[in-house]
């Protein structure tokens, strides 16, 4: 009789430590995930733009600062309209989420795209498109804080223009990347202020310029855009 109770104890704490492993071996819950949809609407009458390029992050990266020399990749993206390596540096540099657009934003079109990141991070996004009739011309918002938005919310922003200083504003066709010039993008030379600036906005060769590549429609006021961020989830 004693023998027979004190296997069964055994087996019961067998049964328990059992139990025990199985607790510590739980799976733990999927992280909590926050996604924006963030669109832009080309306002201007003859202004194609590059694909959006935006990120989101903690506050501590600056896509550009007046006043300040442009990055190289920023350069790149004012010249060319390529994101690419603007992306890649906020990456490196701390961004928790990055996304482009796809295509060329035609004038009065939109395009969007979509951010998403593990919920607590901070939510502050940075955005940038290039005029691409214009020599060194972008558009975008430096910092915006999201950490408002509740699911199914959005904001509205409308975006003034920059010009990166990083390229001479000649709007000769040989510098103009875009259907106006058809000519170069990015150049390395920097042959400007080289310190970044609200655009002074286009002369065109109806205004005494005869060498613009550019006339009347390609003018512009700011804002030359509008952004528009709903969270959701």
């Amino acid at each position: 009789m004693k023998r027979t109770l004190t296997l069964g104890l055994m087996a019961t704490v067998l049964l328990v430590g059992c139990h025990d492993d199985d607790d510590n071996n739980t799976t733990p819950p999927p992280a909590e995930m926050v996604s924006f949809d963030v669109t832009v609407t080309n306002l201007t009458a003859a202004q194609p733009m590059s694909p959006l390029a935006a990120y989101l992050h903690d506050g501590s990266i600056a896509g550009w600062q007046i006043g300040e020399a442009a990055s190289g990749p920023l350069e790149v993206l004012a010249e060319g309209g390529d994101g690419s390596d603007w992306l890649t540096t906020a990456t490196t540099d701390g961004a928790s989420a990055t996304a482009a657009a796809e295509g060329i934003l035609a004038p009065g079109a939109a395009q969007s795209l979509t951010l998403t990141l593990d919920a607590g991070q901070e939510m502050q996004l940075t955005s940038a498109t290039m005029l691409v009739n214009t020599n060194d011309a972008f558009a975008g918002i430096n910092g915006w804080d999201l950490s408002g938005l509740a699911v199914g919310q959005s904001m509205t922003v409308n975006l003034p223009v920059y010009d990166a200083g990083t390229e001479a504003n000649s709007e000769l066709a040989a510098t103009i990347p875009g259907p106006a010039g058809g000519g170069a993008g990015y150049d390395a030379t920097r042959d400007d202020v080289d310190f970044v600036a609200r655009h002074p906005g286009v002369v065109g060769n109806q205004d005494g310029f005869a060498e613009s590549a550019l006339d009347g429609r390609h003018k512009f006021d700011a804002p030359v855009a509008r952004l528009t961020v709903m969270r959701t989830r």
